[in-house]
């Protein structure tokens, strides 16, 4: 099953990852004052692909992309915004994961990455942390299992009701022999400097640790009682806020939906244009099991031929204009500002954020072993003494070394 291309809900063709507040089926975001508070509802029918459903606030890549989009807007849309507050709408449970019939019936590109982007969500919300001040508080009011346990290692406070049940576990290799894909391990023992020997005994243990034992071996911050929970994650939020250096009263960016026509060779952005080399895409629509049949007949396809023929170009276009001339004008352009314009397209059409087979998701999926980055107008891309852009791009770059360019 899992070789085969599980078709994705409603009769889409390709995964999108714009989306909306408008749009969210699995999260409710709730902005008051300096607090904003992220609430994971799942919607058990609102799968990506066909053949399973959401249960247990357990989550798929549409779930997780609706988070990264939440996590942006309030970064930039919301500098009121000092703490967020990652909670479950679910009684009982907080979450338990990335879905397990999803990662099943999912082809190998679509498993590793689906976690390449998952990781990045949670990535994003340590450097919002790190870089912007906005921090993040946990409340588990329930299981956190997996991939669940793995969100709330990206905040910055994680805080475990303690009602006898409640508990955090990493159970992948007990109960599927593999490691966990979403940093739980580096997480547990790098940034909660976890002891080693408990680390072993936590990731191998089924049904996890809860209460204060969780909070002596710090794979928790604090167990409060359900009765003073409440008031305990006011308090915290509050001491959060304090200490952020948001500056207030400052006014947002909106971040606009992405301005984009596509071809049957390739997508244009405006700012960025992906072209796909046309023998790609017949030999993905028509080849592909051919090839296959060939390799189990013992014929070898000539070396290079298949690197070749996968092929994207990716041209980025210089601004046309000088760039602002202070922080405050810079300001007044909005989306406008090249870098905060470039940024989303160059997202969306490179690899690093592609997830799925066969030119169905983004741009182009891993039907494409090379990415070749073409910039026009080099000379007049901006420079400054805060050197926020490279001074000259780079010519170009493979697959491998595409995220560092």
């Amino acid at each position: 099953m899992a070789d085969a291309e599980r078709k994705l809900s409603n009769g889409k063709s390709r995964i999108d990852f714009q989306t909306d507040p408008a749009k969210y089926r699995h999260w409710k975001l709730n902005v008051d004052g300096d607090v904003a508070t992220l609430l994971m509802d799942v919607d058990e029918k609102g799968t990506l692909f066909e053949g399973y459903e959401l249960k247990l606030n357990s989550y798929d890549l549409g779930v997780d992309i609706e988070l990264a989009d939440a996590i942006e807007r309030l970064r930039f849309e919301r500098p009121q915004v000092k703490v967020i507050l990652l909670r479950s709408g679910k009684p009982r449970v907080f979450c338990a994961g990335a879905n397990i019939r999803m990662l099943a019936g999912a082809s190998h590109s679509h498993k590793v990455n689906f976690c390449k982007f998952t990781n990045e969500t949670r990535n994003g919300i340590e450097d919002a942390s790190e870089a912007s001040g906005l921090f993040t508080i946990c409340v588990i009011n329930g299981t956190a299992a997996g991939g669940g346990y793995e969100l709330a290692l990206a905040a910055d406070h994680i805080m475990l009701i303690d009602d006898g049940s409640s508990a955090v576990s990493l159970p992948e290799l007990p109960l599927l022999a593999v490691l966990p894909g979403t940093g739980g391990l580096t997480r547990v023992t790098d940034k909660r400097k976890v002891r080693r020997d408990r680390a072993d005994v936590f990731c191998t243990t089924e049904e996890g640790i809860k209460g204060k034992r969780a909070v002596d071996w710090r794979l928790v911050d604090e167990v409060v009682p359900a009765s003073k929970l409440e008031e305990a994650v006011g308090k915290r939020a509050r001491e959060f806020a304090a200490k952020s250096r948001r500056p207030a009263g400052t006014k947002g960016i909106a971040l606009k939906p992405l301005a984009r026509e596509r071809s049957a060779d390739g997508v244009e952005y405006g700012t960025v244009s992906v072209e796909l080399r046309g023998a790609a895409l017949a030999s993905e629509a028509s080849g592909q099991r051919g090839h296959s049949k060939s390799a189990r007949a013992g014929h070898s396809p000539e070396p290079g031929s298949s690197a070749r023929a996968r092929l994207a170009t990716i041209t980025l276009r210089g601004p046309q204009a000088a760039p602002p001339a202070s922080a405050e004008a810079m300001v007044e352009q909005g989306a406008e500002f090249w870098p905060l314009k470039l940024s989303p397209t160059l997202n969306s059409s490179t690899p690093t954020r592609i997830t799925g087979s066969r030119a169905r998701s983004g741009v182009f999926g891993s039907a494409y072993s090379s990415v070749s980055i073409s910039p026009r107008a080099r000379s007049s891309l901006w420079s400054s003494p805060a050197r926020a852009l490279p001074a000259r791009w780079p010519s170009s770059c493979s697959r491998a070394t595409a995220p560092t360019c």
